[in-house]
């Protein structure tokens, strides 16, 4: 029996603007970095989580990806079409000031729902998350 998620990845250019991003400007911690066979193992995770890493791989071609795959998973990234999950926050409104403010690009301010505050950015690779206050 599974008994739980430890790891998921995403998908990213560059995987050291991908580091700069998730940790300066979203502040996850560094938890793996390095190479195995030629693949290199990067990952991050919220400070003070750490039952769940969030995998940067490399948006190039081997292992998972062929050529054609790349190209398909850029044209997605750079549609938006690419989401890469939902973080949880305290206080989505000033979150969501204090992300602006160092510069990360939202698609979707805060609003109401019925489940809680949310506010939609992309990471520099064109991934999406929801940035959500549960209700």
């Amino acid at each position: 029996m599974i008994s739980h998620l430890s790891h998921t990845g995403i998908f990213v250019k560059d995987q050291d603007e991908a580091l700069r991003f998730y940790t300066e400007k979203l502040g996850f911690e560094l938890r793996d970095d390095m190479t195995i066979e030629g693949y290199r193992w990067l990952t991050v995770g919220a400070k003070g989580h750490p039952e769940l890493e969030l995998v940067l791989s490399a948006l190039k071609p081997g292992g998972e990806l062929n050529e054609e795959g790349v190209e398909l998973y850029t044209r997605l990234q750079d549609n938006g079409q690419l989401g890469g999950g939902v973080l949880h926050t305290d206080d989505c409104r000033k979150t969501y000031e204090e992300l602006k403010a160092k510069g990360v690009e939202f698609v979707r301010p805060p609003e109401e729902h019925p489940y809680g505050v949310e506010a939609v950015f992309k990471d520099n690779s064109g991934n999406w998350f929801s940035l959500v206050q549960p209700v």
